[in-house]
């Protein structure tokens, strides 16, 4: 069996697929604080998303548009994980491909802020 247990079937490819992924939450989890902050962070919004929202669609697009911050976050890790893991001198590519990951992690904190600022405006101002 190759890495990352290619040839797996059935339940055994879904156990280890499971234990990788659950690798890399704990691996987001030590090494990077905007991951922590960003997790920690719905611990509030989950339960605010559950009362502001005023429909099951209201409730899933609060609570998914942060889930897309976390799954961006872990995306811009594993950019710069991979970058760091080819070498530590300075390369205009590896500049960038970070700089993309870190813009694609602005972007989906905008795309939350423009999802609870909807919920919230139609909720408290538009009836």
């Amino acid at each position: 069996m190759g890495i990352g247990g290619h040839g797996r079937r059935g339940f055994a490819r879904l156990w280890h697929a499971t234990r990788y992924s659950a690798a890399g939450f704990l691996a987001a989890w030590r090494g990077e604080e905007a991951f922590r902050q960003e997790l920690l962070l719905g611990v509030l919004l989950v339960p605010a998303a559950a009362w502001l929202g005023r429909t099951a669609t209201e409730r899933a697009l609060l609570v998914g548009s942060w889930l897309v911050v976390l799954i961006v976050e872990l995306l811009n890790t594993a950019v710069e994980s991979v970058v760091d893991r080819i070498g530590t001198e300075r390369n205009p590519l590896s500049g960038q491909a970070k700089d993309l990951g870190s813009a694609a992690v602005l972007a989906s904190g905008l795309l939350m802020v423009l999802a609870w600022g909807s919920v919230a405006v139609d909720r408290f101002a538009g009836g």
